[in-house]
Order: structure tokens, then C-alpha cells, then sequence
């Protein structure tokens, strides 16, 4: 994502060491004005969030964190509410079918800003068990003793 007029929000640092990333796409958010502003500051957290397809095959982010407004007023926007995706219906029915038959999790894995328009990355992922996550350690600790020539 290092293209020009990209500029990374946030991202989920926990995505890959809790998951195995099968495949990625680009979504658009469905937000209201506050929540741009927020997002233009820099502010907004991933963790814990998670996105469902439902039965009308319409994509949903939820648990997605966006701090109110400091300078908005009465009609500021819910915190935690749950944020409609736009993305191609293809990309939709390839989702819902991962989620429905392989049991794949669909997780955020950064939020960024494409010219003026906010879009987030989403994966389909499968969750890793503790072993899993043992050997990535270890298999990043071999590899960062080779490049600073410790290893023996």
C-alpha cells in the first residue's frame, strides 16, 4: 500500500500473529461527517472489530472504534455502531460462501485514506492455534539471528 495519495490511518497489529491470511480485498465505509473528521485526525481502532456478511448479502463491520468528534456537537456519531462496506457483489458472495462453508473469519486488517475517500482492507483468515503461533515466533527469531549474524 505504498502508492501515491495513500495515507495509513490505523492498522490491526494483531491480525497476523492471531491469523493465517488467505485473501485480501479493498472495501469501501459507509460513514457519517464526524466520523471523517475523526478519522482525518488519525484516530480510530481496529482491535476486537470483525465483519459479518448477512443473509441480504450485505457487508458489516462491527466493534470498529471511532472516538467522538471533540468539536461536534449533539448530533456527534456512536462510538461502536456498526458500519456498512461497500464492496462488489462478487466479492460479497465470495465472502459469505467462505464464511458459511469453510468457516473463514473475516477480519480488518488496515483503514486508509484513497485520495478523499476512507476505504479499509479486509481478509478472509483462518484463526491460529497456540502451536501455530509458537513456530512464527521462533521461525522469526531464527531469521533475525541470520541477518544480524549471531546465529550459529
Amino acid at each position: 500500500m505504498a502508492t501515491k495519495g495513500i495515507k495509513i490511518i490505523t492498522k490491526n497489529k494483531r491480525a497476523y500473529h492471531d491469523y493465517l491470511v488467505m485473501d485480501k480485498f479493498e472495501a469501501g465505509l459507509v460513514l457519517k461527517g464526524t466520523e471523517v473528521k475523526t478519522l482525518r485526525q488519525g484516530k480510530g481502532n481496529l482491535n476486537d472489530s470483525y465483519v459479518n456478511v448477512d443473509d441480504d448479502l450485505e457487508a458489516w463491520i462491527h466493534n470498529f472504534h471511532i472516538p467522538s468528534y471533540e468539536f461536534g456537537n449533539i448530533n456527534n456519531h456512536e462510538e461502536r455502531r456498526k458500519r456498512k462496506l461497500l464492496l462488489a457483489k462478487k466479492e460479497i458472495e465470495k465472502i459469505h460462501h467462505a464464511q458459511k462453508a469453510k468457516g473463514l473469519t473475516v477480519i480488518p486488517l488496515a483503514l486508509y485514506f484513497k485520495g478523499s475517500y476512507v476505504k479499509i482492507e479486509i481478509a478472509l483468515a483462518k484463526g491460529k492455534k497456540l502451536y501455530d503461533k509458537r513456530q512464527d515466533e521462533a521461525k522469526k527469531d531464527v531469521e533475525k539471528k541470520l541477518r544480524q549474524g549471531r546465529y550459529e
